[in-house]
């Protein structure tokens, strides 16, 4: 039905270097059409818009106002929209994002003490997790180091507390007082700084990076690459293009390997309350709650 009324979901506006607001347009056209037809009693909208601008250029005003305005719009419509049908609207963000400008590179520090495995296939190097004494997985300013060799446990948290844009280094009694030692966690959390964050890059020359690194691919990379917003040039990108509507092989390798190119992150204990999450409602509430008290906020509105 909503293909039908919408056309194909657009799944190259929704990540990618071709990310933009034509995605976050089709979720919110997609609600609307959902709720009239079938009439839901609970509706969650996700709108990723400002992920990436913000995570391209950090709070550049001058860079991200175009963005800025185009989401506002599209929550304007659907503001409008659901209060005009008595519903009670909720505005809940998942995270503040800050600026950065430092990339740290876990595995290439672990690879520098021997500590990671690497696999050759093609000429190009992988990470081979299963042979690495440690190995990092990095996401956005957290990353989890998993130890494969107890041993060495020491050796890497002595490592690691001492790479230049590490905040905090947790173990796993550590992890317990911040309520995230689960069992997949990894053996050491690591927290970046403010101005840094954590990529998953385990090869030290270009030119031996796995095919994946210079293209989309969330499922093979051992890690979050916010640099797969950027492309090299888009006169490749085209060319690329070219080829695949001639039928010829091609391989869309338009990323860039170049991570200081990322200007904004998320994920630490952010100690400015200006870049925590908000939640906005017509309810009345105290100043600020815990992220789990959103559910309960949701069920309140929900017995209105």
């Amino acid at each position: 039905y909503l293909q039908k009324e919408l056309g194909q979901f657009p799944l190259f506006q929704f990540w990618g270097p071709g990310a933009n607001i034509v995605s976050s347009q089709w979720i919110a056209d997609a609600s609307m059409l959902t709720d009239d037809k079938y009439d839901p009693t609970l509706t969650l909208i996700y709108l990723p818009h400002l992920d990436y601008c913000l995570q391209k250029f950090g709070q550049d005003f001058s860079k991200i106002s175009k963005d800025l305005n185009e989401i506002d719009a599209v929550v304007e419509k659907l503001v409008n929209f659901y209060s005009k049908k008595g519903a009670s609207v909720i505005l809940l963000s998942e995270y503040g994002i800050t600026n950065v400008h430092q990339p740290i590179h876990l595995n290439r520090v672990l690879r520098q003490h021997d500590l990671l495995g690497i696999r050759v296939e093609r000429g190009l190097e992988l990470l081979d997790a299963g042979a690495s004494k440690a190995f990092a997985v990095a996401d956005h300013q957290v990353a989890h180091i998993y130890i494969n060799d107890v041993s060495v446990t020491n050796k890497v948290r002595n490592i690691i507390e001492q790479v230049p844009g590490v905040e905090l280094v947790l173990d796993r009694e550590a992890q317990a007082q911040y309520h995230i030692n689960h069992e997949r966690a990894g053996d050491l959390v690591v927290m970046a700084d403010e101005k840094s964050w954590f990529t998953y890059y385990f090869w030290m020359d270009d030119a031996v990076a796995p095919d994946y690194a210079r293209v989309v691919d969330i499922h093979k990379k051992p890690g979050y690459d916010p640099v797969e917003m950027f492309m090299t040039s888009k006169a490749r990108a085209a060319y690329k293009l070219l080829r695949k509507k001639a039928g010829l092989r091609y391989v869309m390798d338009v990323i860039p390997l170049d991570a200081t190119l990322i200007k904004g992150s998320h994920g630490r204990l952010e100690k400015n309350s200006s870049f925590h999450p908000v939640l906005i409602t017509d309810e009345i509430y105290k100043d600020s709650i815990k992220a789990t008290e959103v559910y309960d906020v949701i069920w309140k509105h929900l017995m209105l």
